[in-house]
């Protein structure tokens, strides 16, 4: 099995300091299961190219195990497509051969493990067990764009269509090491299966080498479930691990509801934004409105009310949340009509996902302010590039009104989770250079009783495209 990692990064060369591999060497390992080495096919100030193959010995790997089939003998043991194709080999052998890499360390130029650059994955044959449509759900999110070519079962016999395997290209600006966790997890996660026991030591390497990318992942349960090869017990361990309330931008009690009981409830704020949200859309004449940051469903609940909505989405980051959710909607007993009109599911606004693309109008009513500032930047390209919505409607507290909650102190925000809190200006040149950039244009409205000085509590954002 081959993989190779390229880069144009200006010196290319920096990736053997990362790898900790000299390009102008061949580096030869022992495995447990074979043998492995490194070279580097390309060197150049301008394009660097480090190869890793790896050489499975099928034949010794079943003499070393302990327990054979029942059978005791099978030919299938012998003859498979282990010593091709990316799998949970290729996985051990990135973990063992670029541990340092893999694990953020480069003594010789430790400011590069930080550094986003220009990087290219290409494997030459990767089983992909769903078809590509899998392995762009897996990655895509990530940043990647992928070229990947079906390989045909027989190329001297066309009529029996292609094999479930495929040559990749990966393509991604990001750190060496975000790479290569993304390759230790989602190689076995597309092959679906795993060459050693899974027990819950595999729990703490998926948490380990996940963190940071794979709570927010939509397709966090289908890469949790196949890295754990389905045990349920183990697979539950992780997940309750990753999708801790305490660890998400909501908590068990609906932001807004808290919001609302703490600071906003003698000026009803969370009614008036959802009143103000549901008559902006039917001004708008959309058909198809999706909830970002959807909480426990309330402002879904009131949609659905509204028959000129045609598809309604709801979409969170909060398992939790979103089990409430379906609760507070009465899912299980609604009419079919309504019920066909309705979609509730699990992700996040930092990483593109098809499903967001599907919806005339978005919503995220008092969701940026839970979000940390240099998140906003992924954000923006998830809403207003990748997804892209004719319309997009946000609202967010303005920070000027704060003085006038009497039990607020100076300079707190109006909720423990709140990373920011903007001005009216502030906002208004967040949103401003939204439309400069992605082509939409955009309009402001004051939630609330408006200050003559103070302006309003909270204020709205709604965007259009630029036709």
């Amino acid at each position: 099995m081959l993989l190779t990692i390229s880069t144009t990064h200006q010196p290319a060369t920096d990736i053997g300091y990362l790898l900790h591999k000299n390009p102008n060497k061949v580096h030869e390992f022992n495995l447990s299961f074979g043998k492995a080495i490194v070279f580097y096919a390309n060197s150049s100030q301008n394009f660097c190219e480090a190869s890793l193959l790896v050489d499975v010995d099928s034949i010794e790997l079943v003499r070393n195990r302990k327990h054979l089939t029942k059978e005791g003998f099978s030919l299938h043991e012998y003859i498979n497509d282990r010593p091709y194709v990316a799998s949970s080999f290729l996985s051990v052998a990135i973990s063992h051969i670029f541990s340092s890499a893999l694990s953020g360390k480069c003594n010789d130029k430790p400011e590069l493990v930080s550094q986003q650059i220009p990087l290219e994955v290409k494997i030459s044959v990767l089983p992909c067990r769903g078809g590509e449509k899998v392995l762009r759900r897996l990655f895509e999110p990530l940043g990647y764009a992928i070229d990947a070519t079906a390989i045909p079962l027989d190329e001297s016999m066309p009529e029996w269509g292609n094999s479930p395997y495929f040559s990749v290209s990966l393509k991604n600006t990001c750190t060496l090491q975000e790479l290569l966790t993304h390759l230790y997890v989602l190689l076995p996660v597309l092959d679906n299966d795993k060459h050693y026991w899974v027990g819950h030591s595999e729990v703490e390497k998926l948490l380990k080498h996940s963190e940071g990318w794979l709570k927010a992942h939509p397709d966090i349960e289908l890469i949790t479930s196949r890295y754990l090869k389905s045990q349920r017990y183990l697979v539950n361990a992780a997940l309750n691990q990753l999708l801790e309330d305490g660890d998400h931008p909501d908590t068990p009690m609906d932001l807004q509801d808290q919001e609302e009981a703490s600071l906003e409830k003698n000026v009803n704020l969370h009614s008036i934004r959802l009143e103000e949200v549901i008559q902006e859309l039917e001004a708008l004449k959309v058909k198809k409105v999706i909830d970002l940051g959807c909480g426990e469903g309330k402002l879904i609940k009131r949609l659905l009310k509204k028959r000129c909505f045609e598809e309604i989405a709801g979409m969170d980051i909060s398992i939790s949340s979103l089990q409430r959710a379906k609760q507070n909607l009465h899912v299980d007993t609604l009419p079919e009509k309504t019920e066909n009109r309705l979609t509730l599911f699990f992700g996040s606004l930092l990483y593109r996902d098809k499903r967001l693309q599907e919806y005339d109008a978005a919503v995220l009513s008092e969701v940026i302010e839970h979000l940390e500032p240099y998140q906003l930047d992924f954000l923006k390209e998830t809403i207003f590039a990748y997804a892209r919505p004719s319309y997009v409607i946000m609202t967010t507290p303005n920070s000027e009104y704060n003085v006038e909650f009497k039990n607020l102190p100076a300079g707190k925000f109006r909720h423990p989770d709140h990373r920011f809190e903007w001005t009216r200006s502030e906002f208004q040149d967040w949103a401003n250079e939204i439309c400069n950039r992605y082509s939409y244009q955009v309009r402001f409205k004051d939630l609330g009783t408006v200050h003559e000085v103070l302006g309003a509590p909270s204020q709205m954002a709604i965007f259009g495209v630029v036709r």
